[in-house]
C-alpha cells in the first residue's frame, strides 16, 4: 500500500527567522522583545524557534530595567531545565549575559515535591539571588506555602505551557496563577509551541486570558525563514494486520528518522513493546553490537551491511539513561541514524538532522503531534525536506472494535488537515467592494460579501486564536461524522461551526460569531485550495475546479466544505469495501436532524426535485441525495405533528 501524500508545504529559504540582529536575536526573539514591558505576556511559537533565549532577554531587561528583583522559570519536567543553563549573550550584542547559581537549579535527580526542594524555593524568595529554575510541580508544591503577595516584582515564566490546565481538579498550578495574578503585583511570561490549549481545556480563565498580550509567531513563518528546509510533507500509510509487517514499507534507513511506536493500551500496540522494537531492529537488518559506554545499538543494515546507529529510548532499563545522555550531548550527524521511541522522544535533546519522524497509530493530542512534527522540522545543512508520516490501522468490518478504528482513523486524516493549515502561509481577509481595483497585494486576498470585524474581540481571536478555534472544530465529534462527505457543505459551514464557535465563545454576539465564522471558512477553504498564477491572473481551486480570486464570494465559499479533502483522502487510499465500512460505521450513529439544518436543505430538496423529477430516495448510494431525503420526513413529521395539535 503506497503513502498518501497529505499536504506538501513549499517554503522560500529566506534566512529570516535564523538571522540574528545587533543584540543577537533571531526574529520570533526579537518580536517578543518588543513587547517586553507588557506585565502578562503570552508568547506562542513552534519548536526550535528560539523560545528559552527569548524568555533570557524578557527576564533580564525585566530584571535590570523594569523594577522586576527575581525571575522563575518553571519547565514541565526536569530534562528541559537544560534549555536555561547559563548563557553567553553579551558576545552577540546583547547588554548582559544570562548566569545561574546552580544552587537554584531544581531541575535535579529527585521527588519535585521533596522537602528540599520547597526548602530550596523558599529561601530564594527571602535571599538576594535572581534566577531559579524548577519544575511546574515544584512551583505548585512551594506555592501552597508561600503567600501570592509574596510574588510582588516577581517574574514567573511558565515554559511548555500547554501543559497547565484551568480545570480546577485537575491542574493546581492553574488555581495558582489566577490567585498570583489576582494578589499581586508578579509579571508573568507563558510560552508554548504548541498552538493549542491544553487540548481542549482552555489553560487560561477566559477572564485572565483576557489580560495577557500575545505574540504569534506562527509555523509558516519559522520555516519560511529557514536556510536549508525547502518542502515538508504530512502524510499517511494506511495498514492492515500488525504495524510491525508494514514498517518496511514506510522506513527509508537512508533518512535520519525518529520511529514513535504506539502507546501499550492502545489498539495498535501489540502490548509487549520491547519484542515490537527487536522485530523493528530485524526488518533493518543484523545487530552488531551495543556499545557499553552509551548504550547506542550499531546495526549492519541488509543489502548494502552499512553500519547504522539506532537509540532504543523503549526500554526502561539502565541503558535508556545512558543513551539519553548520549543523545544530550551528541553533535555531528553521523552521531545516529535511527532513534525509536515509545513517547515524544522529549528527553531534552536536540537533533537537528532529523529528516522524518514516523509516528505509529493516532495521536489524540493535538500538542504532542506538533511536537513530534517539530523533531524534524529544525533547519540542518543535511536536508531539504522533511517529513511526517502516520501509519494508522484500516477499519475492518470483522473487527468488534470496527468503530473505535474508524473514529481513529478520520481523527488522525484531521489532525494533519489541521496541521497544514498551520503551516501553510498566512493570508489576511478584506471585503471586496464594487469600485476595488483587481490589483493582487501579497498575502492579502479581497473576498465579496465577506465581513470584517467589529470588534477588538473578534481581532484578537483571529489573530491569536484561529488554530485553536480550528482544532476545537476538527476535534467536534459531530464534525467528524460529517467529514466523509456526508453533510452539505452549507449545513457545515451555517450550521455546525457557528455552534461550536458559540460554544467556545459564549460571550459573542450573532454578528461576532457571524465574522469568526467567515474567517475561519474562508481560511480552511483558501488553505485547503491551491493558488496558480496564469498571465496576471489568480485563480484559487476549491471543490475541484478553479475559480479566478477576482470573482470570489461568501456564497460560493459557504457552499464549498472546507475540509473536503478528508473525504478525497478516504477514497483514494482506501478500498471500496473499506470505504463502505467507514460509511456504514458512520451511518450507525448519524448525526441528528436539526431544524436549523433543515432549513438549509429544504430549498436544496425542492431544487433536487426540479432538476430530477423526484424527491430525494432515503435508500440512495449518495449520502447527500440520503441526507435531503431525511430532511424531507423530518419536515413531513413537523407538520403532522403541528397538524394534530
Amino acid at each position: 500500500m503506497k503513502t498518501i501524500q497529505v499536504a506538501k508545504a513549499i517554503y522560500k529559504q529566506t534566512g529570516e527567522s535564523t538571522k540574528i540582529n545587533e543584540l543577537g536575536m533571531r526574529e520570533m526573539q526579537a518580536k517578543a522583545f518588543e513587547k517586553r514591558t507588557a506585565q502578562y505576556l503570552l508568547l506562542k511559537a513552534p519548536p526550535a524557534s528560539g523560545k528559552s533565549r527569548a524568555l533570557m532577554f524578557l527576564a533580564l531587561d525585566k530584571l535590570n530595567n523594569q523594577g522586576i528583583n527575581k525571575v522563575i522559570v518553571a519547565v514541565p519536567e526536569k530534562s528541559i531545565g537544560g534549555s536555561f543553563m547559563e548563557t553567553d549573550l553579551s558576545k552577540y550584542g546583547f547588554f548582559i549575559d544570562w548566569k545561574l547559581n546552580d544552587k537554584y537549579n531544581l531541575c535535579t535527580p529527585g521527588l519535585d515535591n521533596a522537602k528540599g526542594k520547597v526548602d530550596a524555593f523558599k529561601k530564594f524568595m527571602d535571599n538576594g539571588e535572581k534566577i531559579l529554575i524548577c519544575t511546574h510541580a515544584t512551583l505548585r508544591f512551594a506555592c501552597e506555602q508561600i503567600e501570592d503577595e509574596k510574588f510582588n516584582d516577581t517574574l514567573i515564566a511558565i515554559d511548555e505551557f500547554h501543559h497547565v490546565s484551568a480545570d480546577k481538579e485537575s491542574s493546581i498550578l492553574g488555581r495558582v496563577l489566577h490567585g498570583i495574578m489576582t494578589n499581586s503585583s508578579a509579571h508573568i511570561v507563558a510560552m508554548t509551541g504548541s498552538y493549542f490549549r491544553g487540548d481542549g481545556v482552555a489553560v487560561l480563565l477566559p477572564q485572565d486570558e483576557a489580560k495577557f498580550t500575545k505574540v504569534t509567531y506562527n509555523y509558516y513563518q519559522q520555516l519560511n525563514g529557514y536556510t536549508y528546509l525547502k518542502t515538508l510533507g504530512i502524510g499517511y500509510h494506511f495498514y492492515q494486520g500488525k504495524y510491525t509487517s508494514a514498517i518496511s514499507e514506510v522506513l527509508d534507513t537512508n533518512k535520519k528518522t525518529i520511529l514513535h511506536i504506539p502507546n501499550v493500551n492502545s489498539g495498535e500496540s501489540t502490548k509487549d513493546k520491547l519484542n515490537e522494537v527487536d522485530l523493528i531492529l530485524d526488518i533493518i537488518g543484523e545487530v552488531d553490537h551495543q556499545d557499553h559506554k552509551t548504550g547506542v545499538i550499531h546495526v549492519k543494515r541488509d543489502g548494502d551491511g552499512k553500519m547504522l546507529k539506532i537509540a532504543n529510548l523503549v526500554d526502561d532499563s539502565t541503558d535508556r539513561d545512558k543513551i539519553s545522555d548520549y543523545l544530550r550531548v551528541m553533535k555531528e550527524e553521523d552521531d545516529i541514524d535511527i532513534i525509536i521511541a515509545l513517547g515524544m522522544a522529549k528527553e531534552g535533546f536536540d537533533w537537528p538532522y532529523c529528516e522524518h519522524a514516523l509516528t505509529v497509530g493516532y495521536r489524540s493530542s493535538l500538542t504532542e503531534i506538533i511536537q513530534i512534527i517539530g523533531r524534524c522540522t529544525r533547519d540542518s545543512s543535511n536536508k531539504t525536506h522533511a517529513q511526517f508520516t502516520n501509519l494508522i490501522a484500516q477499519p475492518d468490518a470483522q473487527d468488534s472494535e470496527v468503530k473505535v478504528s474508524v473514529n481513529n482513523m478520520l481523527k488522525a486524516i484531521t489532525c494533519s488537515l489541521l496541521m497544514e493549515q498551520v503551516m501553510a502561509p498566512h493570508y489576511n481577509f478584506k471585503p471586496r467592494f464594487p469600485n476595488d481595483d483587481n490589483s493582487f497585494t501579497p498575502g492579502e486576498i479581497k473576498i465579496n460579501g465577506f465581513k470584517e470585524p467589529s470588534s477588538d474581540r473578534v481581532k484578537d481571536i483571529i489573530k491569536s486564536d484561529i488554530n485553536d478555534l480550528k482544532a476545537s472544530i476538527l476535534q467536534d465529534d459531530q464534525m467528524i461524522k460529517a467529514l466523509p462527505g456526508n453533510v452539505d457543505p452549507e449545513v457545515i459551514n451555517k450550521v455546525m461551526i457557528p455552534k461550536i464557535i458559540q460554544m467556545k465563545y459564549p460571550d459573542l454576539s450573532d454578528l461576532e460569531i457571524e465574522e469568526v465564522r467567515q474567517h475561519v471558512v474562508v481560511d480552511s477553504v483558501i488553505k485547503n485550495g491551491e493558488i496558480k498564477e496564469v498571465g496576471d491572473k489568480k485563480f484559487v481551486r476549491m471543490a475541484g475546479q478553479f475559480v479566478n480570486i477576482e470573482d470570489l464570494n461568501i456564497d460560493l465559499i459557504n457552499s464549498v466544505n472546507p475540509f473536503q479533502e478528508a473525504f478525497e483522502i478516504l477514497s483514494k487510499s482506501v478500498t471500496s469495501n473499506v470505504l463502505k465500512v467507514i460509511q456504514d460505521t458512520i451511518d450507525s450513529s448519524r448525526i441528528e436532524m436539526t431544524p436549523e439544518e433543515v432549513r438549509v436543505l429544504w430549498p436544496k430538496a425542492k431544487e433536487f426535485k426540479t432538476r430530477t423529477g423526484r424527491n430525494p430516495d432515503i435508500s440512495s448510494g449518495d449520502p447527500l441525495e440520503k441526507r435531503l431525503a431525511e430532511a424531507v420526513i423530518y419536515l413531513r413529521k413537523i407538520k403532522a405533528e403541528q397538524t394534530q395539535k
